[in-house]
């Protein structure tokens, strides 16, 4: 906006901000993370103590450094995006140096108090810096191939970095981010046209890679992707994760067995119940009700979202508003797709609901800055 239409606008100051924060995504957000809260309490076979609590704690945290977040000026975290951008690389090489293995990946620093997984935060601030990146261009210069280049680069060094932890899901999820952002930004359809096309051609080399010196991706990738194709060629080694969760959603019918009475989450046979896996418990025990149920949930928060982006006159704060609504579709898309054998298993939580500290927390800091986005759009005064 210009500094004129700035002067006929006006933004909340002061404690009056509160007044004007997005209420309604507060209860939305505050819906779901009970729903994960009860999942959290049922894979524990009733033991709140052991997920559920942590959990609320981090939840509660989350709550404050939202409203923080969502109380501090717009254009402070515009001038933020790209040291953001640049620590979130720094905190990716850091991984690489000094991080922490589990599960066969290097994904996590320690900080002492808590392990940080640097790609979630990368997430959120690709989202900052392409957001900034596009306020700052003028739109008649979006689609000019010299100026969506800097954007290409910006997303491809994260995912690069995370790739090599390997990652291949949060990958997955950078590039579909970027994208997101970079069409909602007015680059023209040919760009992903001819992004599409690359893909298929470099899905086709990853597959004639496999068992080659220069092979593209880790054996365990390649056999997730063939347990993605057919689950039953190892049922009880590579398939057992998926197969147990289609029987696990199968079992659950429209309204489930019940809180707490899942037999494949309470009698163990279902693997990573309390993470990657938690959809599958809440199908079987609520059903295609209860599973529908958070679907709308997830659904109305980018309602939420959506329309707010749509009243804010500031560019920045839309697009940063629309991404961040585009990477929590992202996370729970992919997780429900595969844990219901749409998608390849790989490894992202479903937002807010799947156990997890940093997660919970980044995700949070973000719904912050669509909140301070929401609180500090231009009024008419």
């Amino acid at each position: 906006m210009s500094y004129l239409e700035y002067n006929v606008q006006s933004v909340p100051t002061g404690p009056r901000k509160i007044l004007y924060a997005n209420w309604a995504l507060v209860l939305l957000l505050t819906a779901v993370a009970g729903v994960g809260f009860l999942m959290l309490t049922s894979v524990a076979g009733g033991d709140m103590e052991r997920w559920a609590e942590p959990q609320m704690k981090r939840f509660i945290l989350g709550l404050v450094v939202m409203m923080i977040v969502g109380m501090v000026p717009l254009w402070f975290w515009r001038s933020m995006s790209g040291i953001a951008y640049l620590g979130s690389i720094g905190l990716l090489v850091l991984v690489e140096l000094i991080g922490e293995v589990g599960m066969g990946a290097q994904r996590w620093l320690d900080l002492g108090f808590m392990r940080l997984q640097p790609s979630e935060v990368m997430k959120i601030s690709l989202v900052m810096m392409l957001a900034a990146y596009y306020d700052w261009l003028p739109i008649s210069k979006v689609s000019r191939i010299q100026w969506v280049i800097p954007p290409v680069i910006l997303t491809l060094l994260p995912t690069a970095l995370v790739l090599r932890q390997p990652d291949l899901g949060t990958s997955i999820l950078l590039i579909a981010g970027g994208g997101i952002v970079m069409f909602i930004a007015g680059v023209s359809w040919w760009y992903f046209i001819a992004v599409i096309l690359a893909g298929a051609a470099l899905v086709y080399t990853v597959f004639a890679s496999r068992g080659t010196d220069w092979q593209l991706l880790k054996d365990y990738q390649f056999r997730r992707i063939d347990t993605f194709l057919d689950p039953s060629t190892d049922p009880l080694g590579a398939g057992y994760h998926i197969t147990q969760s289609k029987i696990a959603l199968g079992s659950g019918g429209w309204s489930g067995k019940g809180f707490m009475q899942g037999t494949q989450s309470r009698l163990n046979f279902l693997p990573e119940k309390h993470t990657d896996f938690i959809f599958t418990t809440l199908a079987e025990e609520f059903g295609f009700i209860g599973g529908l149920s958070l679907l709308t949930l997830y659904g109305l928060i980018i309602l939420f979202c959506v329309v707010s982006a749509a009243q804010n006159k500031d560019r920045f704060g839309a697009l940063l508003t629309l991404g961040i609504a585009a990477t929590l579709f992202l996370f729970f898309a992919v997780n429900m797709s595969m844990v219901m054998g749409l998608a390849p298993v790989v490894g992202v939580p479903l937002p807010l609901v799947s156990y997890g500290g940093s997660a919970m927390l980044v995700l949070m800091g973000a719904f912050g800055l669509v909140q301070s986005a929401h609180i500090h759009r231009p009024r008419s005064r």
